[in-house]
């Protein structure tokens, strides 16, 4: 029997240990999981009753496999979670379903809203073309944008930068407003020093002309149209947040025959003959070293080269250089929100209904917010009487904001809530938790523009996979790093060494995410 060896137990690890075991009684498996909880950046916390997801993360897809395979996990509700029941809301129920109010094993269906807060107003995001819009920018505004959008057609530029990319799609006005100061907040560097290569990954075709296209699709009410991921109005949510997906997948892998060892920081990849052998991890103060003939590594590929013996010094500048963004969040607990829900969107106390709100004020270095309320009732613990929000910052590890205790971080959001008009006064709060995540945000800048070459290298390894957003370097949602993992698999059971399949998830124009989209896909 062959032993794979398993770097993580995010979406991607979890999902290769999983695959294997399900299709496959030849592999004994074993994961390696740093911390003590599951699902990478994609866990749920439980704090006193109350969930945080972090960062947010909504389950769409238009890749048929992921969409079975979350369906097999769980299942689609057959009835409303309690806020529709009680407001009287309509959401998708399939035949046959779990009632989200008996069991836990269930995937919610909700309605997507993400808006921007700019000048103390909402705005839709991505940008609407509807009469509040206008009304919120003002008459004048509204002329520039739309002169200044028609010269970003004329006029294109040459795509050197993120900054390039969006004026080319929205033109430099809206730019201006709506993603250079959020953009620099999030990265640390201002658009005009990033690869246009994350923009075409996570924004895809979304811009004024796509907004325009789903507006007429909807007037006209055209069959089967396509709709970016940013458009969609709907999406699936584990009633319990991602973490419970995780937590699930890593259960039955260990029923399947699957071992995961927590609390194992994996320190090195040991190369002997140009193939891998096997790993060393930490734990409780000692070092373990663990043999294996294929290993599937999720681990940021910095740290993996920097771990791995053999390795050539042109290939280890490249990965030592590679950046990344981290990411700090506070949960607050309070009585109410002063933001007023002026939609058409019923919600328990009359809250804004939006999952999140990108923060585009100078003044303050939140980044955006979330409302867990709204996510699901269910990560709430009263939800008739409290608001749970997460408040979310981009940093880098080791600087002022990560230095700072748990205390001044969370008295730090409370005071920008203040300023916000979220709250009327800091003595409004009720409670708060603090958490951190390393290495959240892949990074395209630097000596990213030489991941070509690194990721070549590392293929001349033919027992060694890289998956994942960290694994790969590459800013992936849950269901790209899933297909990762797919591919992977899928490479160590036909015996394929070409892993040009699983690179190539989320790079091409027209991949999984634009292939088969018809409108209401989950």
């Amino acid at each position: 029997m062959q032993k794979v060896l398993i770097i993580g137990a995010g979406p991607a690890g979890l999902t290769a240990a999983y695959e294997l075991l399900d299709k496959s009684r030849d592999f004994e498996v074993l994961v390696f999981e740093e911390s003590d909880r599951f699902g990478g950046i994609s866990r749920t916390v439980n704090y006193k009753g109350n969930r945080m997801d972090m960062g947010g993360h909504r389950f769409f897809s238009k890749v048929p496999e992921v969409n079975e395979w979350w369906e097999k996990m769980l299942p689609t509700q057959g009835a409303m979670p309690y806020d529709d029941v009680v407001l009287g809301r309509e959401s998708t129920v399939v035949a046959g379903g779990p009632d989200p109010e008996k069991t836990d094993r269930v995937m919610l269906r909700r309605n997507r809203l993400s808006r921007i807060f700019f000048n103390a107003k909402f705005f839709d995001y991505p940008i609407s073309l509807k009469f509040e819009t206008i009304k919120n920018m003002g008459f004048g505004t509204t002329l520039v944008v739309g002169f200044s959008y028609l010269k970003s057609m004329i006029f294109k530029r040459k795509e050197n930068s993120l900054e390039d990319f969006y004026i080319n799609r929205f033109g430099k006005k809206l730019y201006s407003m709506f993603f250079e100061n959020y953009t620099e907040n999030l990265w640390g560097r201002h658009p005009s020093e990033i690869s246009p290569e994350w923009g075409a990954q996570r924004v895809k075709g979304l811009s004024i002309k796509a907004v325009l296209k789903d507006i007429s699709g909807k007037l006209f009410r055209k069959k089967n149209r396509k709709v970016e991921t940013s458009l969609i109005e709907e999406f699936a949510y584990p009633k319990l947040g991602p973490g419970q997906l995780w937590d699930l997948t890593a259960a039955d892998v260990e029923k399947m025959g699957g071992r995961i060892i927590k609390n194992a920081k994996v320190v090195n990849v040991i190369q002997k003959d140009g193939r891998v052998c096997g790993l060393v991890y930490e734990q409780n103060g000692g070092r373990v070293t663990v043999e294996g003939d294929y290993i599937i590594s999720s681990m940021p590929v910095k740290d993996l080269v920097e771990g791995m013996n053999g390795v050539p010094e042109q290939y280890r500048k490249i990965a030592s250089g590679l950046p990344y963004r981290d990411y700090m969040t506070v949960g607050v607990l309070i009585p109410r929100l002063n933001l007023k829900n002026e939609t058409k969107t019923k919600t328990i106390g009359g809250i804004v209904p939006d999952n999140w709100v990108y923060v585009h004020d100078r003044s303050v270095k939140m980044g955006r917010f979330q409302i867990y309320n709204n996510w699901s009732p269910y990560m709430v613990k009263n939800i008739e009487n409290t608001v749970w929000m997460g408040l979310e910052y981009f940093c880098n590890e080791g600087d002022e904001m990560w230095s700072m205790t748990d205390e001044a971080f969370g008295r730090m959001g409370v005071s920008e809530m203040v300023k916000m008009g979220l709250i009327n006064s800091e003595s409004d709060v009720l409670d708060f938790h603090v958490e951190r995540v390393k290495k959240a945000y892949p990074a395209y800048f630097d000596t990213y523009e030489h991941m070509d070459e690194l990721r070549d290298y590392l293929n001349t390894i033919p027992n060694l996979f890289c998956v994942g957003r960290n694994g790969q370097h590459r800013y992936n949602n849950i269901d790209h790093s899933m297909c990762t993992s797919f591919e992977t698999v899928k490479n160590i059971l036909s015996g394929e060494t070409n892993k040009d399949n699983i690179w190539n998830v989320n790079t091409e124009k027209e991949y999984h995410e634009e292939k088969e989209a018809a409108h209401g896909n989950k």
